[in-house]
């Protein structure tokens, strides 16, 4: 909002699950660069998992990583049928 921002580069050697995800990004999309921008709505920035998750389950957010765990909202429909599937 307010035109600024900084480049941060991700080295294999000091972020190794990061720099994977973004190695992954690119060679699905092409484009080897992740935007990261700060967690939170009218809040705070979210500094731990709980408020990571406090933060998903009262927004329309689709999924979170926590860790190593994505948590994904579950569609109206499979969640009525009781499919854990979907």
């Amino acid at each position: 909002m307010d035109g600024t921002g900084h480049l941060q580069a991700v080295g294999k050697d000091r972020n190794p699950a990061y720099h994977t995800l973004i190695s992954a990004f690119a060679e699905k999309t092409g484009t080897p660069v992740v935007l990261n921008t700060s967690f939170n709505e009218n809040e705070p920035i979210v500094e731990s998992s709980e408020q990571a998750l406090d933060c998903f389950f009262r927004t329309a957010m689709d999924a979170v990583v926590v860790e190593n765990t994505l948590v994904q909202r579950q569609p109206v429909e499979a969640a009525a049928a009781g499919d854990p599937s979907e």
